[in-house]
This record gives C-alpha cells, structure tokens and sequence, in this order.
C-alpha cells in the first residue's frame, strides 16, 4: 500500500478512535451528544460533564501516552541496537515507579520532610522524581552495557535493576499506610482514566517537549543504527547524543509513568510493527509513524479495558500485553541473532 494512504489511512483511525473512546463506556453517549458536548452545544448536562471532564482527557492521555511510550521504546532499540529494549525491559518503567514511590509511599517514613515536598512540587514532584528514577535506572543500564558484547546480557541486566528497584519499592510498601498501599498498587496495574485536567496542564507540555526534541534527532539515530564509528566519522558527537537519547527517553517514560502507571508492552512492540506497515528503518519516517502507531494501539486498548457497556475496568496493562506479548515473541522467533544468542 502506498506510505501516504497508509499514513492518512492512520490519522483517520486515530481520529475515529478517539471519537469512540468519548462514546463509548460504562455509560453510552450518541456520536452527536459527544459532538454537541465538545462543541459546547445543546445536550444532557450529565453527558456534557462525562465527555469534558472525564473522557476527553482520558483519550488525550492515551494519544500522548501512547506516541510518548513509543517513541522512548524506538530510541531504546536504536541505541542499545536491540530489538528488544523498551522502558518496560530495561528497568526504565521500574525505575519510574521507584521514584513515584519514594515520591507518594516514603512519607510513611519521614512524614514532615515529604509532606512539606508534596505540598510544595505538587505534581511537578511526581513528574521529576519519575523522570530521576527512570534516568537513573538507565543510566545504569547503559554503563553496563558499555562492558557487555551482547544483547541478552543487556537485556539481563535491565530485568536485575528492575529486581533492585521492585524490592526497595516493597520496602516502602512494608512501612507505609494500608490506603497509601491500595492506591499504589492500583497504580501499577496502569489506566488512562486518572489523569483530569489538572494533571493534563502538567504531563502534556512535558511529554510534548519529549516528542519534539526526538523529532529532533532523526539524523543522528539514523548514523546510530550503522555502528558508533560511523555515526562518530560523519560528524555525530556520540556521547553527547547518547545522553540526549537517554535525557529524552528519561522526560517521556518518566513523565507518562507518573500519571498512568506502567504500560507495558507499548514501548517494544510498536516500533517494530511501525517498521513492518511502514517498510523502513528511516528515523524520519519511524519517530512520527511510531507516534501515530502508538496513539492507535492505545485508544484502541483503552477502548477495549472500558468493557463498554459494563460498570468495570480493566488494567491497560492486561490488554496491552495480549498485543504486545505475541509481536515480541515473533521477534524472537525470527531474529536469527537472538536465535544464536540463546543458543
């Protein structure tokens, strides 16, 4: 199929998606009801406040959750050259949700220093110590694998700090409050219905910032993908794209994972389907063909776990993993380094 049709054919999905994530739910709302209420018009103040205050910025945090997750799982397996890297595989996720941890759950261990943090950062607090959790998780990883010659190992490595960090996310679960403890867990199992406009105002210009400085390094990921000493040959400063990569993949998985919880799945198998439907490996196709990929796969995720028509919800992460699961076990199948390296 021609890569414009493609694309258009992808923008008008995500468009007819997000239409039905607002129709859709515990409570169905005709089209037009949706329409009126987005447009301000005439229709059932009940329905009006649903789709404003609840639906809208649900399917908008997962069109931005869904681009964010899989634009830091593309940078991943570019700089790492794995096709298996992802926030979820390489600890980023875990990382993330430590910090979100020492953010909401360590009070219970010095309640007047971290009540005081609360109150003053507010939701900037929960975005940047996501964002050092995650950056210090890869960080790590990365230094590992400078001393590492294959992907497995790596990819071993970000599964133990994910260990590390789950374990001192347990300690602090051990000493804190049963309501602090249920909320937390709930948490971990990752939803796009707990982001209200209030936390919009914050996550979005974030993860938006995220997006466009990786938009900003299409050419550099493209040298990457030949090997450091031809990306270092043609001009490109790897250490300092190296860090960039890992501040930008830091900023998105961090920033998403504070207000959704972590989703799994998302950050590794879109890249490769993006690859697959778009038939290149040119970062300046992949970044924004991964973005709209990611929003797709999302709404249609969060339209799944609404169980329309019912009064429950299910994780995202549950749905996710019934998608990505199967995409990640056909990479291994057909790649025939992971074949040799497992051998």
């Amino acid at each position: 199929m021609n890569r414009t049709l493609l694309v258009l054919l992808g923008f008008l999905s995500m468009f007819a998606l997000f239409i039905l994530d607002m129709v859709l739910g515990s409570v169905s709302i005709p089209i037009e009801d949706v329409w009126a209420a987005l447009k301000g018009g005439d229709t059932k103040k009940s329905w009006q406040y649903i789709v404003l205050n609840f639906r809208l910025p649900k399917a908008l945090t997962a069109i931005l959750c869904g681009a964010g997750i899989s634009v830091a799982g593309l940078q991943m397996q570019t700089l790492f050259k794995n096709p298996l890297a992802g926030p979820s595989v390489l600890g980023i996720s875990h990382g993330a949700s430590l910090g979100v941890a020492v953010f909401v759950l360590a009070s219970a261990l010095f309640y007047q220093p971290m009540t005081g943090v609360h109150e003053m950062l507010g939701n900037w607090g929960l975005i940047i110590f996501a964002i050092l959790g995650s950056m210090l998780v890869l960080m790590s990883v990365l230094l590992a694998s400078l001393r590492l010659s294959d992907s497995i190992s790596v990819l071993l490595v970000g599964l133990m700090f994910g260990f590390i960090t789950g374990s001192i996310v347990s300690i602090l679960q051990y000493f804190s409050d049963p309501e602090l403890i249920q909320n937390f867990l709930v948490w971990t199992f990752g939803s796009m219905a707990g982001v209200a406009w209030t936390e919009m105002k914050v996550m979005a210009p974030v993860v938006t910032a995220g997006l466009i400085l990786s938009l900003m390094f299409q050419k550099q990921m493209n040298a990457l993908l030949l090997g450091e000493h031809y990306a270092a040959g043609v001009g490109v400063n790897v250490s300092r794209i190296r860090m960039a990569l890992i501040v930008t993949t830091s900023i998105l998985a961090g920033t998403l994972t504070a207000f959704t919880g972590p989703v799994a799945f998302i950050g590794i198998a879109v890249p490769h389907l993006t690859r697959l439907l778009l038939k290149t490996s040119d970062h300046k196709i992949l970044i924004p063909g991964s973005m709209l990929t990611g929003a797709i796969i999302l709404l249609s995720c969060d339209i799944i776990s609404q169980l329309p028509g019912q009064q429950a919800t299910l994780p995202i992460n549950s749905i996710t993993a019934l998608f990505g699961a199967p995409v990640i076990i056909g990479i291994i199948m057909k790649n025939r380094r992971m074949k040799g390296a497992f051998a």
